[in-house]
């Protein structure tokens, strides 16, 4: 039973996942469109048998990403880093079906050592959608993809595919077509020239109620036109509301209004969220109780939220903070030395697994 594991942990339900993988699929099926799985957002790999199965590979961040995916989810190894070392790119050019670079001169650096893999190249094409100026590809001064048309063009032999990542949290179709669409206009020339087009990630098409059959058209129609290899790099899409962390209350104080103090820390679990100044979400009826619920940590702002519950708590009740998987375990810390949540994956056949828990060995090996 659940009950018995000890908190926190987060928890990964393999049928929510299913939900969001089986539509993946399809515009796959109806778009013609890969999907490779965005590693800087999920990289719990103990999911991945399952992942695989209905994604076409995975994306990187880093050489360790890289490796992980290649390790560990098989299929396309994709690698797209801000900068890549010497280093890097001698394992790299070994596991990756697809290196995308951020600049021209990394790519004239490393293009000898790559040439016989796919050479992509991020281009930034001055537009974009997000909700926070700390996530805008596009926001000014910006260091993410060439934005010289002229620059592109002057490697264009050099290169196989293009990446235009450009957005963040879209869950609104229609702007995703029209963005597409300018994109189109200008980037006509280099769109003749390539095999394939990343669109990155951050679009939200598993939502409940997108037009998915409409965003199979535009990208199928986008992908005769050119000739060309569409991928998708969803993260959050992949595993939104698949996943929980749940907690327990230590403790109930009162300044003006009552707070719960569980065995978490926002600082250290759902750091994404502090980040962006956004509350995490409770899977709780809405009720009369109104509580802050904080975390567990010395900083004043270890804040998830303030919520109107149903039922009263008290020390030892059980709260479980919604879509817990999207930039948390990739993000864990051992800030206060705050014990770490296990992970623990429901399976499809309802089985219970925990599949990590971390140690006070693991505090200390992380350290020196």
């Amino acid at each position: 039973m659940v009950k018995k594991i000890k908190t926190p942990y987060y928890l990964i339900d393999e049928k929510k996942l299913l939900k969001n993988l089986k539509k993946i699929e399809y515009v796959r099926n109806f778009s013609g469109a890969k999907s490779v799985l965005a590693l800087k957002c999920f990289s719990t790999w103990s999911v991945f048998d399952l992942m695989n199965k209905y994604m076409d590979g995975t994306t990187s961040s880093s050489l360790y990403e890289a490796k992980l995916g290649y390790e560990q989810f098989g299929k396309e190894t994709h690698v797209f880093s801000v900068a890549y070392s010497a280093e890097d790119i001698q394992t790299l050019k070994k596991i990756s079906d697809k290196v995308i670079f951020n600049s021209v001169l990394q790519l004239k650096m490393f293009y000898k050592e790559v040439k016989h893999i796919s050479v992509g190249l991020r281009i930034n094409p001055g537009i974009s959608y997000s909700h926070f100026d700390l996530a805008d590809p596009a926001r000014k001064y910006s260091r993410l993809g060439v934005t010289s048309i002229k620059d592109v063009m002057s490697v264009l032999d050099k290169v196989n595919g293009v990446m235009f990542h450009y957005n963040c949290e879209n869950d609104d179709f229609e702007t995703f077509s029209a963005m597409l669409s300018k994109i189109t206009l200008k980037y006509e020339k280099i769109l003749r020239k390539v095999k394939w087009v990343s669109l990155g990630g951050g679009l939200y098409f598993t939502k409940d109620g997108y037009p998915l059959d409409k965003f199979c058209e535009k990208l199928k129609s986008f992908s005769e036109q050119y000739g060309v290899q569409v991928y998708l790099e969803p993260g959050e899409a992949s595993i939104t509301k698949s996943c929980e962390l749940v907690t327990t209350v230590l403790d109930i104080v009162k300044n003006t209004k009552d707070i719960a103090i569980v065995d978490s820390s926002i600082e250290a679990h759902m750091l994404d969220l502090l980040i962006y100044g956004t509350s995490a979400k409770v899977n709780s009826d809405i009720g009369k109780y109104r509580y802050i619920i904080a975390g567990r940590s010395c900083l004043a702002g270890d804040v998830f939220g303030e919520y109107k519950l149903k039922d009263r708590l008290k020390v030892g009740s059980r709260i479980r903070f919604a879509d817990a998987a999207g930039y948390t375990m990739v993000k864990k810390n051992w800030f206060n030395g705050i014990e770490m949540p296990s992970i623990v994956v429901k399976r499809l056949n309802g089985k219970m697994e925990i599949v990590k828990q971390f140690l006070y060995n693991d505090f200390v090996s992380d350290l020196s």
